[in-house]
């Protein structure tokens, strides 16, 4: 049977429709799927699996999409590491039906935080707040902010900012006539209403690390106090109440022991815990010398900063505290080298027995790991290892791939065309 003029149009028509619907289909599944594809075992984040901390996670594809260009929702972990398309830096989001997004990262900016409940990622220096369930982003704070740590009610952040002079000057017999380096600012900042107030905690040449009360009343800091501190690599510990400023006490943590992180108050309120080393300090030691050096976990009394409890052994590899399951800590460990290329980071809980349980394994080529607080507080570890899908990819990359279509069946139209224009007519 001949097609005549009509039918090849609707062919045409029909064939394009059809190609369509096969390269949105898979996407809209991707989107939209409560199940998602899983490591070998077959494993699957299902509905009543959401909302669990994968225990695995993997590369995204490179064409992954970004939260700005397709949200996924809030988040079940942030990874990050330069195996993606940007060859850079790159945070990426685990959501918590498994799908995977990327959030890029500017050059120098760092690495964000994410809110307790996984709705949001604040950007550090930027002062900007991504949502993650909508891929909108908002300057909200003014620039230069590096944040620590959320409080647990997820309305404030603490933070530091630089006051250092970002020029030397000098006068007409270059003498120097500033002195660059000033003692930094504590802040606790509302990302969501743009409001921010200094904490008076003392002076600081910088901040290192900080972290909240387990009831948000009151925060401890940690950092060299002064330029020869910051030199010589030494710490000082301060606890004060944010609000008003009161200090409650301070000690000198030398240069071998320092805040074990974001989440270093112990959950009943009653310690702090501290990373600790034995081994050579400070800026004269070799590489050999800092990889021999043996960690552990130390506490001081919270009400007093004396020294308490026994300390708990770790690996050189632990860089700092992330959480708590019951009372065992929940510590990032990130081995390998100082090449990121082979370095892999994984979250352990740590008991006191000795015993070291991984909880969260991310790729190698990852240098770091954050889950949501919510997650963190339930200890809501041991869900399945979603894949990242192929077909979670940007728009525009389907655009690109309908261009062939579109010249696919163009070209079968004329061709069609062509053979019907030369087919002899009856009766010729």
């Amino acid at each position: 049977m001949r097609l005549t003029g009509g039918r090849l149009r609707r062919a045409a028509v029909v064939g394009l429709a059809l190609g369509l619907v096969v390269l949105s289909a898979p996407a809209a599944t991707a989107a939209n799927s409560t199940v998602t594809a899983s490591a070998a075992g077959g494993s699957a984040v299902t509905a009543s699996t959401a909302g669990v901390v994968p225990s695995r996670v993997r590369d995204p594809w490179l064409w992954q999409a970004t939260v700005g260009q397709r949200p996924a929702g809030p988040a079940a972990l942030v990874f990050f590491t330069d195996r993606t398309r940007y060859f850079e830096s790159t945070g990426v989001l685990i959501a918590r039906d498994g799908a995977y997004r990327l959030i890029p990262i500017r050059i120098a900016e760092g690495h964000g935080l994410l809110s307790p409940d996984g709705r949001h990622y604040l950007r550090p220096q930027s002062g900007e707040l991504l949502d993650l369930t909508t891929g909108r982003q908002r300057r909200t704070l003014n620039p230069g902010l590096h944040p620590f740590a959320w409080s647990p009610d997820g309305r404030r952040v603490l933070g530091t900012r630089s006051n250092d002079d970002l020029v030397i000057s000098y006068g007409p017999d270059n003498q120097q006539l500033n002195d660059p380096e000033k003692p930094d600012d504590l802040l606790v900042v509302d990302p969501h209403q743009g409001t921010e107030q200094v904490v008076a905690a003392g002076t600081f040449a910088a901040h290192h690390a900080a972290a909240w009360s387990p009831s948000g009343d009151l925060v401890a800091v940690a950092g060299p106090p002064d330029g020869a501190a910051q030199v010589a690599e030494r710490q000082r510990l301060v606890v004060v109440d944010p609000a008003g400023g009161s200090l409650r006490w301070q000690v000198d943590l030398g240069e071998r022991r320092m805040l074990a992180g974001p989440a270093a108050w112990h959950p009943d309120g009653s310690r702090i815990a501290l990373l600790a080393f034995d081994g050579c300090a400070g800026l004269g030691c070799t590489p050999e010398q800092t990889a021999t050096r043996t960690w552990r976990i130390e506490f001081v009394d919270a009400t007093t900063g004396q020294s308490v409890g026994a300390p708990l052994p770790v690996n050189a590899s632990t860089s700092k505290i992330v959480g708590w399951r019951g009372g065992d800590p929940v510590v990032q460990e990130v081995s390998g080298t100082e090449q990121h290329t082979d370095r892999q980071a994984v979250l352990a809980a740590l008991s006191s027995g000795g015993h070291r349980e991984v909880l969260v394994t991310a790729p190698v080529g990852s240098t770091d790991l954050a889950v949501p607080g919510d997650l963190l507080a339930r200890a809501a570890f041991g869900g399945p290892e979603p894949r990242p899908s192929p077909f979670a990819a940007p728009p525009w990359l389907y655009l690109v791939l309908a261009v062939p279509l579109l010249l696919a069946v163009a070209l079968l139209t004329r061709h069609l065309r062509g053979r019907r224009s030369a087919a002899p007519t009856p009766g010729a």
